[in-house]
């Protein structure tokens, strides 16, 4: 199926074959940019208003299968997509249950679970059924219960949506330096408040702040895997719908100059967007993000204030090594928010990085090349044997991106068909989420040392690098030229000793 109109797209569902060829998945994650939850829930409710009672009065009819797949197609949606459509839509919900209730349980009270997942809420891996159990084809049924990551590596194998694209590499981390002014330098003055990473993980337990110095009282390994475990705690809360139509959020790729415009046309764009003017998009994608270029920060922040070389020389070496166990364990997103916190201009300036061994700092050019391979393709993530075997973290900022490069250019034909072929390859990449996320890492966590890392990361949230690194640098050329100008007066007195 290349194309169709709304209507055409949304009948294709009840296909012999729609659950089999991921159809069904697809069309979920995509229905917001040709239609509307409510639209969507017209139809289904419509195609079994119509059959219920010839279906209960005939088993063997069709009208009973078209029954049951409007059933089964509405349980999958419930299943997948209740926290992206029905929370956000006013009346679906309450619509819903009242159909449910009044017209189809007097009649078939195999329904009655549906009623239950919209009561709690729950999607389908946290429901822990599995889906298509009311499937008319055994066959479905089968198919429909396997782990969904098995389903997206089958669907990823046409490599239709494998797409490599001209990515320019950042300099620095793509952040816009503040112009400088002309005022004292303070550490107090460069970080804000509040700190956004208690809207994330709640209060930190109210423990002594501690300074840089505790990262060196870690190893690599426990740090790496609380810095993960941290990381997987947000991840496991989106879902695939977070990252589609980025663009109309402000979400940008980093190494793309922004333009100055008026506010007017800052308005304008921001409200560009590709679903329907009526859905209403959850943001979730943004705080994922923002938590990103907190970490960055962190990174950052933690080097510059380094007030001796030997600390700033181990704190490089920490991030560096810590992050190559990222992505060596596949956790992308916070191997690519360490090197986005490595790559700021002020970290980039400093004096540590010629007292790094050779090794070390080679791990700072392999880096980049993992960037320069998860760029490239869109599904580089899901081939393998260590897809299958490993947990697997993405970088939510460049999964979002190859997502923008799959919705640039028109969604519908001259003739006002959607094009399905495009639609699907959107899918295709965003299904990647739900098949990461039924892998997870399993490491024990550490209460303390996950604090620890809250409050540094809190800590410096928002914070003004070039401003922290100005007041380090500050401090440390006064007392140069205090020991310098030391060294003159006491050559000055030997020279006049000698010539009294």
């Amino acid at each position: 199926r290349q194309a169709g109109t709304p209507l055409g797209l949304m009948a294709y569902l009840y296909s012999s074959d729609a659950f089999l060829e991921g159809y069904v998945q697809q069309f979920l994650y995509t229905l917001r940019y040709f239609c509307t939850p409510h639209d969507f829930l017209h139809f289904l409710l419509d195609r079994i208003n119509s059959t219920l009672t010839r279906a209960h009065q005939d088993p063997t009819s069709t009208f009973t299968k078209i029954y049951r797949r409007s059933l089964c197609v509405l349980q999958a949606w419930v299943e997948d997509c209740y926290a992206v459509d029905f929370p956000r839509n006013s009346g679906l919900l309450g619509k819903l249950e009242d159909f449910i209730s009044s017209k189809i349980l007097p009649l078939d009270g195999s329904a009655k679970h549906l009623l239950g997942l919209l009561e709690v809420g729950m999607d389908r891996r946290a429901e822990g059924n599995p889906r298509g159990t009311d499937l008319e084809n055994p066959r479905e049924a089968e198919e429909d219960a396997r782990p969904f990551n098995a389903l997206c590596k089958r669907l990823s194998e046409d490599g239709i949506s494998r797409k490599s694209f001209p990515w320019r590499l950042p300099r620095g981390n793509g952040l816009v330096l503040p112009p400088h002014k002309e005022r004292p330098y303070t550490i107090a003055a460069a970080l804000p408040k509040p700190c956004f990473l208690e809207d994330f993980y709640g209060p930190c337990a109210k423990t002594s702040e501690k300074g840089p110095y505790f990262l060196t009282e870690y190893s690599t390994h426990q740090l790496f895997s609380q810095l993960t475990l941290l990381q997987q705690e947000l991840f496991q809360k989106c879902h695939p719908v977070h990252f589609l139509n980025s663009r109309a959020l402000g979400v940008m790729d980093k190494s793309t100059a922004i333009p100055k415009a008026s506010s007017s046309e800052s308005l304008s764009a921001k409200t560009c967007s590709l679903f329907l003017p009526n859905y209403v998009q959850d943001k979730y994608l943004l705080q994922l993000l923002r938590n990103a270029d907190d970490v960055s920060t962190w990174v950052a922040a933690e080097i510059v204030t380094s007030h001796t070389s030997k600390l700033q020389v181990n704190l490089l070496s920490k991030f560096l090594l810590i992050a190559k166990s990222c992505y060596e364990q596949r956790n992308f997103a916070t191997a690519m928010q360490i090197l986005s916190g490595l790559e700021h201009l002020a970290v980039r300036q400093s004096p540590a990085w010629r007292f790094l061994p050779a090794k070390i700092a080679e791990v700072m050019e392999e880096l980049k090349a993992v960037e320069v391979f998860l760029k490239s393709d869109s599904l580089c993530l899901m081939e393998g044997r260590r897809f299958r075997a490993q947990p697997t973290l993405p970088s939510a900022h460049l999964l979002a991106m190859h997502i923008q490069q799959l919705e640039t250019g028109g969604f519908t034909m001259t003739n006002g068909a959607h094009r399905w072929s495009k639609l699907r390859n959107i899918a295709k990449v965003v299904s990647q989420v739900h098949a990461f996320q039924e892998n997870p890492y399993t490491f024990s966590p550490d209460p303390k040392l996950q604090s620890y890392l809250k409050q540094r990361i809190a800590r410096f949230s928002g914070a003004d690098i070039s401003t922290l690194a100005a007041d380090s640098r500050a401090n440390f050329h006064q007392v140069s030229s205090e020991k310098h100008s030391r060294k003159i007066q006491d050559k000055l007195r030997r020279m006049k000793a000698t010539f009294q």
